[in-house]
């Protein structure tokens, strides 16, 4: 398991993803009406439109860590638009936490993110 992205509210997206691009040198990985996915060095920032998706940090894990975590959690797999499935859980302090799995071959599989980094 890793820290596979922080995600943040942004008001404007298309104004907050430039802001990210010029001022970090940010790469868009996904970009929407509705969100965007920014590669910044080794990291990825999510940008979500507010009440889309509370603002979170996520952790990769793999799908059978993913169904375990959601069966001791009590919650649903979500299956994203994007080929994803994640979960959210809360920490005690009542911050969001998104468990994350990619499947084999997704553009932002975390095998790749990693090769691709300098």
């Amino acid at each position: 398991m890793r820290v596979d992205h922080i995600a943040v509210n942004a008001a404007n997206l298309p104004e907050t993803a430039r802001w990210y691009i010029e001022h970090f040198g940010a790469e868009v990985l996904y970009q929407d009406d509705t969100w965007a996915f920014l590669k910044i060095g080794g990291t990825k920032l999510a940008l979500l439109t507010p009440g889309q998706h509370p603002p979170h940090m996520a952790f990769s894990v793999t799908e059978e860590a993913l169904k375990a975590e959601a069966k001791r959690y009590g919650k649903t797999v979500k299956e994203h638009r994007d080929g994803t499935a994640s979960i959210y859980i809360e920490d005690p302090s009542g911050n969001s936490i998104e468990l994350i799995a990619y499947r084999p071959g997704h553009a932002y599989e975390e095998a790749k993110f990693e090769a691709a980094m300098p």
